[in-house]
């Protein structure tokens, strides 16, 4: 299983940003996915994240601003980013807790995709 992600870029403050994140490979369901951002010399930190349920969870800095869907027909889970900051600036991971085929038995995984990084100029 992989998970790619994709979306990141250079905007000013008060635009807007969509990332992706689709898994791909033997994936049998996904139990949830999640987007964290790491700033320079800053810890990894959650920002959103949703389960298989619908059920969302959103980082205090962001509620309101961004909204996590997913489309399970096509594996993948999007971050709306609305009213940038330039505090929002930071590299941004996306992770997934995947049920993945492991020859005839299902097994859950937690997976990580690459960094997209998010700019927001002031």
């Amino acid at each position: 299983v992989q998970l790619q992600a994709c979306g990141g870029g250079l905007v000013q403050a008060g635009g807007s940003l969509r990332l992706s994140c689709t898994a791909s490979g033997s994936v049998f369901a996904i139990n949830a996915m999640g987007w964290y951002r790491q700033a320079p010399g800053k810890e990894r930190e959650l920002v959103a994240s949703i389960r298989s349920t619908g059920y969302t969870n959103y980082a205090d800095p962001v509620k309101g601003r961004f909204t996590i869907t997913r489309d399970d027909a096509k594996n993948t889970a999007y971050l709306q980013m609305n009213s940038l900051k330039p505090e929002d600036t930071a590299v941004y991971y996306c992770n997934g807790d995947v049920s993945a085929y492991v020859g005839s038995y299902v097994r859950s995984f937690d997976y990580w995709g690459q960094g997209t990084l998010v700019t927001v100029s002031s």
